[in-house]
């Protein structure tokens, strides 16, 4: 046990121009499992992916699919990366190519990549380093926790869209994900944002006109507001 009033861990604050964020690692210096750092995001450029796995059935049977999605931490924002059966290096690097596109590339500005140990990932390190100034911040093992948006996110996505269906192809897969990243950036609250949608529509403080329901997969998501005058 810690001596009463002295803190586990010891914190540092690392500044990279106009970047800042916050390091907590636990005293002693070596990580374990069970005693690893933390990240407190402050910069406004930090971003974390990671994969999540759904079973699809197909011709073949029964499938994995990886679902690669890539957040950014300050304002919530998702993209889904891609969706394949394999993760291998090509498609990987061409994951990286599509993110990091200096027009609309959903990576291209920014600082930190937070990521955890994954072999899939390993192109996606070599990449960014060779091509990028992005600097990819590797989580220790057996570390979910301090990838914590990332994680709860996919659960988001799981117990209220994935979990509830069944799918036989990648294009049923590919459509419901797609479906339910419209829903959570424009009709879901977010209690990380004060309970404000990511991306709100003009009439979304309308007080005045008709209550409409918007529904996505039959019913499944549904967003209630008011028709605009």
């Amino acid at each position: 046990m810690n001596p009463q009033g002295e803190l586990p861990c010891a914190l540092s604050l690392h500044r990279a121009g106009r970047f800042s964020f916050l390091t907590v690692r636990p005293r002693g210096g070596e990580y374990s499992p069970g005693k690893v750092p933390n990240v407190v995001v402050i910069s406004t450029a930090i971003f974390a992916t990671d994969f999540t796995t759904v079973e699809v059935w197909t011709r073949n049977g029964l499938v994995t699919f990886y679902v690669l999605a890539v957040m950014h931490l300050k304002t919530r924002r998702v993209h889904i990366a891609g969706i394949t059966p394999s993760p291998n290096t090509t498609w990987m690097k061409q994951a990286c190519r599509n993110l990091t596109d200096c027009e609309d590339g959903f990576l291209k500005d920014a600082s930190h990549l937070i990521m955890d140990r994954h072999a899939s990932f390993i192109a996606v390190r070599d990449f960014l380093d060779q091509n990028t100034d992005t600097e990819v911040v590797l989580l220790p093992p057996k570390s979910p926790n301090l990838n914590a948006y990332m994680e709860r996110w996919f659960r988001s996505l799981k117990s209220e869209c994935l979990d509830r269906m069944i799918f036989f192809s990648q294009r049923s897969l590919e459509n419901a994900v797609r479906k339910y990243v419209q829903h959570y950036h424009g009709e879901r609250n977010h209690q990380g944002l004060s309970n404000h949608l990511i991306d709100p529509s003009d009439n979304v403080n309308a007080v005045a006109g008709k209550i409409e329901c918007r529904e996505r997969l039959g019913g499944m998501l549904k967003y209630y507001h008011r028709r605009a005058a």
